[in-house]
């Protein structure tokens, strides 16, 4: 019975102020201290008649202290519990390399590295005793052909669609991205006013909604297309095919969130729920795909089209490769979206058990684009997770050309990682459409920070290929990562991830991946899956 000693106290002490305040009507602290109470009694009451919670029910009133403590549990663990390196997604250390970084500094470490450098998986990348200096580190990878092409850099703000973070934070990018000369990828909410206003470089994402080019059925509309592709600010458009926090799922935007202008960028109905299909309407094989990019690229006067997505079957993307050298159609470039990418929100079980992790899925494009002699003519950009400049020396050296990021650039914008984006209560503005939150971002010094970010990780990169000897990070290798397997061995990526020979498909030699060698033959432009089905493993 003790439980419920809380409640019979409430409510013993506001029948005790009552009936002092009817014997001393004058004196007004027992009426005072009978309204106070009274509502906490009612609320006591109500807990042990309700039969919705077993906690309240059987600790009423005291009970609710469980779920205001819960309210603040990741605030509790964020800033006094956690350790600098865990990972929650992104470490406390992570987030203050960004934050003296997007300040102008070059996080300089202390006192030493918080690496345990015995234990298993720790990585390094090998250094040379006769280090370069490298004067430019505005690193650029030519993509497309013509009057078109774009040289990107080689760090980029990845898919931010308005809606899914503040206008203000899209204002933030774009300006930033437009003092510092990078790109911004719109994400697959279309291109609004607000990614325009600062003019920076934009990379138009377009989903399986088409939002910006669609008609009313929900399909393609290449009118539209046009209208949008021939901006001279977009630079590149972007074909997503999956996303690797929640890769073969679509998504739902709520009638009520589809506000007039969210309605009038994305090309939908207002008010409607506005849903993007887990899988694309204007193309249904490996060649239906390669003539939409075709066809993308035709409409947009020749600007570059790639496509994005996160690697599952082994075989679909073969097919992929395979529609390319039958039909002689190249997308410009490929974005390799990893499974610890981020997201708004996604179900737990699709952000923490489907899709590839990035290291992974890059050899795996890397080696089948090398495998069918493609790769000179493609390239490759990741995403997912990437943060430092070793992150990125590190997916370079395995077979990137570029990286784009956004979690990192939102920490730049003031995320403090408060992981409420799915609910529209970002403390920091960020990732929610409530004008009251997101004026607490101003567009100058955000826009500021995110370019000092870019522009310091850009430095601490050419540091880095610098003191490998080497003069541009295009020149990493495999060979020179070098991973610990175990306490007494260490093993380089090239021996981890061999590199496939180029144009081994097309002989009987081994490629050093197994799954390219047991596909190819199974596979062709007229279908993701192979030809034949039994025994796929």
């Amino acid at each position: 019975m003790m439980r419920f000693v809380p409640l019979l106290l409430v409510c013993s002490a506001c029948v005790i102020s009552g009936t002092l305040f009817l014997l001393f009507p004058f004196n007004i602290i027992f009426a005072w201290g009978a309204i106070l109470l009274m509502p906490f009694v009612l609320i006591g009451i109500y807990d042990f008649m309700q039969k919705t919670s077993p906690v309240l029910r059987n600790y009423p009133l005291v009970g609710r202290l469980r779920f205001i403590l819960q309210e603040f549990r990741p605030q509790i663990r964020q800033y006094f519990i956690e350790g600098e390196d865990d990972e929650v997604p992104y470490s406390r250390h992570q987030h203050s390399v960004v934050t003296e970084r997007s300040k102008g500094r070059d996080g300089t470490l202390p006192f030493g590295t918080l690496e345990t450098v015995y234990n298993t998986n720790h990585v390094w990348i090998n250094h040379s005793i006769a280090p370069t200096i490298i004067d430019n580190n505005n690193f650029r990878i030519p993509v497309g052909n013509g009057k078109h092409k774009y040289d990107v850099s080689i760090i980029n703000i990845s898919g931010t669609s308005f809606g899914a973070v503040s206008s203000r934070v899209i204002e933030s990018f774009n300006k930033g991205a437009s003092i510092g000369g990078f790109a911004h990828n719109t994400g697959e909410g279309g291109i609004s006013k607000y990614h325009r206003k600062y003019q920076g470089d934009l990379i138009w994402q377009i989903g399986s909604g088409y939002f910006g080019c669609r008609d009313e059925n929900g399909e393609f509309d290449a009118d539209k297309f046009v209208k949008n592709a021939t901006i001279d600010q977009v630079k590149m458009i972007e074909v997503k095919l999956s996303q690797g926090a929640k890769p073969g799922h679509g998504g739902v935007l709520l009638g009520p969130k589809v506000t007039p202008e969210i309605a009038a960028i994305r090309g939908v109905p207002i008010g409607e729920d506005c849903i993007s299909p887990a899988q694309h309407s204007a193309f249904y094989t490996p060649e239906g795909l390669l003539r939409f990019i075709d066809e993308l690229r035709t409409l947009s006067g020749g600007k570059p089209v790639g496509f994005k997505l996160a690697i599952g079957h082994p075989w679909e993307f073969l097919a992929i490769v395979k529609a390319i050298v039958e039909t002689g159609l190249k997308p410009d470039f490929i974005t390799v979206d990893g499974a610890e990418g981020g997201t708004g929100a996604a179900p737990k079980e699709f952000s923490d058990h489907v899709g590839s992790p990035l290291r992974d899925a890059v050899v795996y494009v890397d080696n089948a684009l090398r495998a069918a002699s493609l790769r000179n003519s493609i390239k490759i950009a990741a995403s997912g997770k990437i943060l430092s400049a070793f992150d990125i020396a590190r997916i370079c050296a395995l077979g990137a050309d570029w990286v784009n990021m956004a979690r990192p650039f939102m920490f730049a914008a003031g995320c403090i990682q408060a992981r409420t984006c799915h609910n529209g209560n970002c403390p920091t503005g960020i990732a929610t459409m409530d004008p009251n939150r997101s004026r607490a971002i101003d567009v100058d010094s955000k826009a500021e920070a995110i370019f000092q970010f870019q522009k310091t990780t850009r430095h601490a990169l050419a540091e880095l290929v610098g003191a490998a000897g080497l003069n541009t990070p295009d020149e990493l290798t495999r060979r020179y990562i070098v991973h610990r397997v175990n306490q007494t061995e260490i093993m380089l990526a090239s021996q981890i991830y061999p590199d496939a020979e180029q144009g081994v498909v097309f002989s009987q030699a081994s490629c050093g991946d197994v799954r390219i060698e047991r596909y190819w033959s199974r596979v062709s432009k007229e279908s993701f899956q192979p030809q034949i089905l039994g025994n796929v493993n």
